[in-house]
């Protein structure tokens, strides 16, 4: 069975008139007398009650024509919901990003969005990890800007590796540390470390487990947060050191140092992620913004 036998039912329902249905539906007497006894067939039931001078649903019919008129409304309904959503135009991205690893990147990215899609407007939010994963499944986020992840947490999203960080140590000036050129993991491993929440950040835990594995010790957390602001302040007060991404550089001046980690550790590779199926013309405009900032 398919929509144009229903067609054919209900105008031949409505009509009393296999003539008449048939200029209704521009097509042949004939071959609509034929859907219709061939829709009765598989249905295994009488629609019509047909004499010579008239044509009249049995109750059985009277029941199907309810159903019918109901199954060809609701396909109406979906093929405009999808028509009008091809035509309907994103006029603002939401987008997800980390600010202490996007300062640098994302400026010159929004710079060059801006020229290509002046009349789209770019909604930031600043959010975790899993904040932005749990956004983009949503559909609340159309893209976001955060560490590269695993590819369990990456499934169903594609991802565009954007560029590295190296990993680093910030501290504040007056720490003793701080005048060393190179800090060995194995002086970082009896240090008080401020750490982001491992709730929100499970990466970064999982990454500052495989750093002090190579000094054999499990890393001294003494404070845990939830933004960056949060853990800079904890950091400048002298609570403990962080381990950072040289990016962090441009927010905190000269209020903390950064130094290099001897032997350097995995760099973090951040990059944009958006749901596998690109459909907004300024979607791919932003990404390509971002693959092509340079």
């Amino acid at each position: 069975m398919e929509l144009r036998h229903l067609k054919y039912f209900v105008a031949v329902a409505e009509e009393e008139n296999v003539t008449r249905a048939a200029t209704r539906l521009h097509v042949s007497q004939p071959p609509l007398s034929r859907q219709i006894q061939d829709l009765e067939a598989e249905l295994g039931v009488k629609l019509f009650a047909r004499t010579a001078k008239s044509i009249r649903l049995t109750d059985a019919g009277r029941v199907f024509y309810q159903e019918a008129r109901e199954l060809l409304r609701r396909a109406d309904e979906a093929v405009a919901t999808v028509r009008s959503m091809g035509a309907r135009k994103v006029t603002e991205l939401h987008v997800g990003y980390a600010p202490s690893l996007t300062v640098e990147l994302l400026p010159k990215a929004l710079r060059a969005f801006q020229e290509r899609a002046p009349e789209v407007k770019v909604s930031l939010h600043d959010l975790t990890t899993e904040q932005m994963l749990s956004g983009l499944r949503d559909q609340k986020l159309h893209a976001a800007l955060l560490v590269k992840t695993s590819a369990s947490s990456l499934r169903g999203l594609t991802f565009h590796d954007l560029v590295t960080h190296q990993v680093c140590v910030a501290m504040h000036p007056s720490h003793p540390l701080a005048r060393r050129r190179r800090i060995p993991i194995e002086e970082l491993a009896g240090e008080r470390l401020i750490a982001y929440s491992k709730t929100d950040y499970p990466e970064y835990h999982e990454s500052l487990k495989t750093l002090f594995g190579r000094a054999k010790r499990n890393p001294l957390i003494s404070e845990e947060h939830d933004s960056v602001t949060s853990l800079i302040a904890a950091v400048e007060s002298g609570r403990g050191v962080a381990i950072v991404t040289e990016s962090l550089t441009c927010m905190v001046g000269q209020r903390l140092v950064l130094k290099p980690i001897s032997p350097p550790p995995q760099p973090f590779c951040i990059g944009v992620a958006t749901r596998k199926t690109l459909d907004q013309p300024a979607l791919v405009a932003f990404v390509n913004a971002l693959l092509d900032r340079e």
